[in-house]
């Protein structure tokens, strides 16, 4: 992302909503090189436009869709080193400090504290634009002299050109999650949620936070209800739908757990493979 050009070739891929990032990413594991066919392209870039997520929003056409299969096969195709060192990394649910765990997590943590990195899907922010973006791979990470973690980070549907060095505590996290209409109800006043933002020249998805739920009878097909966010980056409020939201992974397991009491997604890392 260095420079104009590169931040216009990221809002090419906010073309696609995160859901329907996660229907792809699905597909081309399950078909391969078979997703890059034309005649694919064009039945699910005819699909995707006239779901009800896309209401209101541009017709898909089959050249995009096929260009992200593309980037996204060149991805998986790639062989992509860790570091020098073989890492052992894993999902920290402790909310300790990350500076203490490089120096105690020597030995695997018991119990289900721990989760094998290979079985999670993480976003990571950019300091760019401060908007979350699917990671498609960690490449190697380092421990600055104030005992914070970065990692490097390569995002999906992006170059080596749109690297970028990311602090492992403040900007990497488990996915979000997309909701089904009949889901509205997990999200409340108060929540955290990853929100659909339609920028002058882009779109991405930005952290909010739900200030007023306008909650509307419907059926399990389509929601109605009207939710009011703000903005974590700039404090703007704008009234969007459902469809427009994602919620925190601890979040949609405990809805009924206080915002100080949901626990962020860190990764920590073996202080012995960093410098063995």
């Amino acid at each position: 992302m260095e420079g104009v050009g590169s931040r216009d070739s990221r809002s090419f891929h906010s073309l696609f909503s995160l859901s329907e990032i996660v229907e792809m990413e699905n597909i081309i594991n399950e078909m391969g090189e078979k997703a890059l066919h034309q005649d694919f392209c064009d039945e699910l870039a005819t699909r995707l436009s006239s779901s009800a997520i896309r209401a209101g929003r541009a017709a898909l056409t089959w050249q995009q869709v096929q260009s992200w299969f593309q980037d996204k096969h060149k991805e998986l195709q790639a062989e992509t080193v860790s570091s020098p060192v073989a890492l052992k990394l894993f999902v920290d649910l402790s909310d300790a400090n990350i500076s203490r765990n490089a120096s105690e997590s020597s030995q695997k943590p018991e119990g289900n504290d721990a989760t094998d990195l290979s079985e999670l899907a993480f976003e990571a922010k950019s300091f760019k634009d401060d908007a979350w973006y699917d990671v498609a791979s960690f490449l190697t990470f380092r421990v600055l002299c104030t005992g914070e973690l970065e990692a490097r980070v390569r995002f999906a549907g992006f170059g080596k050109e749109e690297d970028e060095w990311v602090n492992v505590r403040k900007g990497i996290r488990e996915r979000s999650i997309p909701l089904e209409p009949s889901e509205c109800h997990r999200i409340n006043t108060g929540d955290l949620v990853l929100c659909f933002q339609d920028r002058l020249n882009q779109a991405v998805y930005c952290d909010a936070h739900i200030m007023e739920i306008q909650r509307k009878p419907h059926d399990a097909s389509s929601c109605t209800c009207d939710f009011i966010v703000r903005y974590d980056h700039d404090f703007s409020q704008e009234m969007v739908e459902l469809s427009r939201l994602c919620c925190r992974p601890r979040q949609e397991e405990s809805p009924q757990l206080s915002e100080e009491n949901q626990y962020e997604t860190a990764l920590s890392i073996s202080a012995r493979s960093l410098w063995e």
